[in-house]
């Protein structure tokens, strides 16, 4: 996993400079999220690595499935992508393009996990406190799980926040033992 890291970064850095420096940082996450759920299907990774297929072709496809969301820019970094053979990448390159725009945009996605459902005032609370916090806008998403008896876990990037009284007692009983 950490290869197929490293061999897509540097192609998201490089679309990610390019986004930003022309303001179309939402166009390109768009169309990177089309071309990563297309390269996921299985029919698709085979047109991919088939030696019948030239990479005009594949470009090609990938221009009439993008529609107008293929820009010339696109065109040519798909070019590049299938040129390197790297076109299977655009998965991670679209999560790697995301993690840029997060940060460059100061947002972030955190999880709460609750023993119960969250009114709105209590996710707007944790908004608040976690934009305080971590100096960016937070967008949650929650769920419930009914075995962490109260409380919540709040998990933001790296950060993670134990508040649930599952966690208070086993922190309690290690302490104990």
């Amino acid at each position: 996993m950490a290869e197929v890291v490293t061999i897509a970064r540097p192609y998201a850095s490089a679309v990610f400079t390019i986004a930003h420096e022309k303001g179309e940082l939402k166009a390109w996450s768009d169309l990177l999220a089309v071309l990563a759920q297309c390269v996921a299907v299985p029919n698709m990774q085979s047109i991919i690595s088939s030696p019948s297929v030239s990479d005009e072709q594949v470009i090609s496809l990938f221009a009439d499935i993008a529609g107008e969301l293929m820009s010339d820019d696109a065109r040519n970094f798909i070019a590049l992508l299938a040129e390197n053979n790297r076109l299977q990448f655009l998965g991670t390159i679209a999560v790697i393009f995301e993690e840029l725009r997060a940060e460059a945009e100061k947002v972030m996605t955190a999880d709460v996990t609750s023993a119960r459902a969250l009114t709105p005032e209590q996710e707007a609370k944790i908004s608040a406190a976690l934009k305080q916090r971590l100096g960016r806008d937070v967008t949650l998403t929650t769920s419930v799980d009914e075995a962490l008896l109260g409380g919540a876990i709040i998990r933001a990037g790296d950060l993670i926040i134990d508040g649930s009284a599952l966690g208070k007692l086993n922190r309690l009983a290690n302490a104990i033992s």
